[in-house]
């Protein structure tokens, strides 16, 4: 029964995996093909779909931490992806005005990159049970350069897109009304923008420290 448990398990994240994947690979294919043809200002209208799509099934990588489906601790895993929702959602989509500007060029394609090499890791270790060399290369090297430019872009959209917020008024909440509570989003997205500060090269370390395990560990084998 444990056996069946386990192959269930290795199918279902294999499958996940490779989905997603595709589903980010239509990003960046959609992203460089219409900045060539179009610039800039037309990528987000070619990936807004494929790229909504392919990062809120990030959601379930919490939900495979929880679970223990995976090893990767819930703590690491849903900060990024909360912070990516919140622009996919919270500000490219919720604001439209932003979509059009350089950075979501970069944003996308240092987003896709990332997760191309990262899906087609796993996808490879759930299916095959092993993962080529240059492939675990790619997939604890890439980020020294990929990370900064998307936090980069990351945090210059939320910047850029605070006026917008302050003078819609969107997803606020204004006294009074029946719950006796206020909420204001473009407070709520400055907080946001301070958490970046920690909480970036904080991030950056536990991938270097990752990174020197992962290929220690590929080393001694």
């Amino acid at each position: 029964m444990a056996g069946v448990g386990s192959a269930l398990r290795r199918l279902y994240l294999s499958v996940y995996n490779w989905v997603v994947f595709f589903g980010w690979a239509q990003v960046l294919y959609y992203a460089v093909l219409t900045l060539r043809e179009s610039g800039h200002k037309a990528v987000y209208a070619a990936v807004e779909k494929p790229l909504q799509f392919a990062q809120t099934a990030a959601v379930m990588e919490i939900l495979h931490g929880l679970v223990g489906l995976v090893r990767s601790p819930v703590s690491a895993t849903l900060p990024q992806i909360g912070s990516r929702l919140f622009l996919t959602w919270g500000v490219l989509w919720s604001f439209p005005e932003t979509q059009s500007h350089l950075l979501v060029t970069t944003l996308v394609i240092s987003w896709s990159i990332t997760e191309i090499i990262r899906y087609s890791f796993f996808g490879m270790k759930e299916a095959f049970g092993f993962a080529p060399s240059w492939l675990l290369w790619l997939r604890y090297s890439t980020f020294m350069l990929l990370y900064p430019t998307g936090i980069s872009s990351e945090v210059g959209l939320i910047y850029i897109a605070l006026p917008y917020m302050k003078a819609s008024e969107k997803y606020c909440l204004r006294m009074p009304n029946k719950w006796n509570f206020s909420y204001d989003y473009f407070y709520t997205s400055i907080l946001a923008l301070l958490i970046y500060v920690p909480g970036s090269p904080h991030m950056y370390r536990y991938m270097l420290s990752q990174r020197k395990k992962a290929l220690s560990k590929a080393k001694a084998a």
